[in-house]
């Protein structure tokens, strides 16, 4: 779910959402010492970087397509200092350097992560600092752009305010916020099958997941200091034929699904997670809602 603001308001854009990695070389089943989560057996290795070693570059289950959207909302130009939370292995990093900010920070905690990152900056304003996304270091005011993909998912509810409060530290007045995150249908899910949906999502994709109605977003962010004025979404195909192609493309599905045909206990895995994604609930297809 992309949410981005203008002066200070959030656009929230997609019902799902979920990291984006690019592809790490290397031949499928080995550990690999210098990726994230590469000295963990695939049985154990949290499910988006299982998804990146096998090649697949996009892991947002709603598509690369409301990234762009995102971006294009976020409206990131020349005079921008942009601020990234949690930049992963640098897919949309290279998305906003295509858009030539002033200046660009990621802001990531896992250090090999981080180092993926910076093989794709260029010059003495882009760098990627090993860090958190509660407490930055940066000084106030810091960005005019702040975005974050599938992050506040994973944290609970406190962690979540704290990681939303800092983004609206960091921005200068008339600053945007941009997320993606996941997001639970219908509104008014019974608090049982809520609790239920997370276990079942933190069991398949072996990381703590705790995603929120979209209404509860709303309440969320609105309550450190951000307006939410537009609301998109759109249904969760991460792991499904037509949305690999489209993510992906013909050359880059045909490889994913090639690795995992290789890997005995990555295909488990995979399966596993595609069966446990596609079980959850879903939106009665995209929408958009917009307010202010």
């Amino acid at each position: 779910m992309p949410i981005y603001t203008i002066t200070k308001i959030v656009i929230i854009k997609e019902i799902w959402g979920a990291l984006a990695v690019e592809r790490i070389e290397g031949e499928v089943g080995k550990r690999m010492d210098g990726f994230p989560g590469g000295r963990l057996q695939a049985g154990r290795m949290p499910g988006h970087w299982l998804l990146a070693r096998l090649g697949k570059r996009v892991l947002r289950p709603g598509g690369i397509g409301l990234t762009r959207e995102m971006l294009d909302g976020l409206g990131i130009g020349t005079v921008d200092r942009v601020v990234e939370f949690a930049p992963g292995l640098g897919s949309t990093a290279r998305l906003v350097l295509e858009h030539g900010p002033c200046s660009y920070t990621g802001v990531e905690r896992d250090e090999a992560a981080a180092g993926v990152v910076w093989g794709y900056l260029r010059g003495p304003r882009q760098r990627c600092i090993v860090g958190s996304a509660e407490e930055t270091g940066l000084e106030g005011g810091y960005a005019s752009v702040v975005y974050g993909e599938a992050m506040l998912t994973m944290q609970r509810e406190e962690q979540k305010r704290r990681i939303a409060g800092e983004a609206h530290r960091l921005l200068v007045p008339g600053g945007r916020y941009g997320v993606h995150e996941m997001c639970l249908v219908p509104d008014d899910l019974a608090e049982q099958t809520k609790e239920e949906i997370r276990a079942a999502l933190s069991g398949t994709i072996r990381v703590g997941a705790r995603p929120l109605t979209l209404s509860e977003w709303r309440a969320l962010l609105e309550s450190e200091g951000f307006e939410v004025v537009e609301t998109v979404t759109a249904p969760m195909r991460l792991l499904e034929p037509g949305r690999l192609l489209e993510d992906e493309g013909l050359r880059g599905a045909a490889r994913f699904l090639w690795n995992v045909l290789r890997d005995r206990e990555a295909r488990r895995r995979v399966l596993a997670m595609r069966r446990g994604l596609s079980a959850l609930p879903a939106p009665p297809g995209g929408g958009r809602d917009g307010r202010g």
